[in-house]
């Protein structure tokens, strides 16, 4: 019997979009020949999705799963091509059972996520394979975000617009009791619609890299510039407009967005005076649905000019 390798069962996935076990299992029955493994795949409707591979799949769910101590959290985004799919509780259950797997068994990456078993038995790619042939619409596990802590701290995540926009926020904390107490769990959820409403991209200005830093401060000048003002007015604008660029892009540094008279800072120092804590954001994701993606163009009129030639 011909060696399988794992260059061979990489390729016959992406030809076929069939499983790891299912791959390995057509390339032993026929001696590592790949056409006749294929063959094989589509005999038994195990490759039904591989037409399906190459179409856009930028619609889709964000879902996010947190264990029950708050200990744990997964957020992730599973894509589809229409959004009518996404109201279809095969799709959102896949979407849950994937997030569901990555907080659980923590994978390394997509790689590794495809080849988790999950509830049902079968593995993340063997289950979206089936769906696919199910449905009738290319879909894949885009990206998954997991967060996970034993000392005082808590996760928790926001979903916004029904799966449109996600995030996953961790916030730390010095007294145990803590995580019991009402108010800050719900200073927690807000700070979660935080991120989702203002997509701020740091935690504090310290973090902003110095390539991006360079780079706005760069922009901000010239601007002033172009404007006609000197040299030295320009630089003390650049300062100016860089501490609204702060303002913007970190998040201690916002508005809170259900009480504009205060910063997101302002809004943890007051609860920290209250608790007699030290409460701090630890990390937060977001994802938005589709974010980066090529859209999907319907143009019926040259699909119909395509079947006619």
């Amino acid at each position: 019997m011909a060696e399988i390798s794992a260059a061979i069962v990489k390729e016959l996935r992406e030809r076929t979009g069939a499983g790891m076990m299912d791959c390995k299992k057509a390339l032993s029955e026929h001696n590592g020949d790949l056409e006749k493994s294929i063959e094989y795949l589509r005999e038994k409707g195990l490759a039904a999705a591989a037409k399906k591979a190459g179409r856009i799949a930028a619609e889709g769910l964000v879902n996010a799963y947190i264990t029950k101590d708050k200990k744990v959290g997964a957020l992730v985004e599973v894509n589809c091509e229409t959004d009518f799919v996404t109201k279809n509780p095969d799709f959102q259950q896949l979407v849950l059972d994937v997030a569901v797997a990555v907080a659980e068994k923590a994978p390394a990456n997509n790689e590794a996520l495809n080849d988790l078993k999950l509830a049902s038995g079968s593995t993340v790619a063997e289950t979206v394979t089936n769906l696919v042939s199910k449905i009738g619409e290319n879909m894949n596990v885009r990206r998954f975000e997991r967060f996970g802590r034993q000392e005082n701290g808590l996760i928790d995540s926001y979903i916004h617009m029904g799966g449109k926009i996600g995030v996953l926020i961790e916030c730390s904390f010095s007294k145990k009791e803590t995580a019991e107490n009402a108010e800050f769990i719900a200073l927690v959820k807000d700070l979660a619609m935080q991120v989702a409403a203002a997509k701020p991209e740091y935690i504090r200005r310290e973090e902003v890299p110095a390539e991006v830093l360079e780079q706005e401060k760069a922009i901000y000048k010239a601007q002033a510039i172009n404007e006609g003002k000197p040299e030295a007015i320009a630089e003390k604008i650049m300062i100016g407009r860089l501490d609204k660029f702060y303002k913007e892009v970190c998040i201690l540094e916002q508005l809170f967005i259900k009480d504009t008279s205060l910063t997101v800072t302002k809004l943890i120092q007051e609860m920290n005076a209250k608790l007699g804590e030290n409460i701090t954001v630890s990390r937060f994701a977001r994802f938005e649905k589709g974010e980066g993606l090529e859209k999907r163009q319907d143009d019926f009129a040259s699909e119909v000019m395509s079947q006619i030639k």
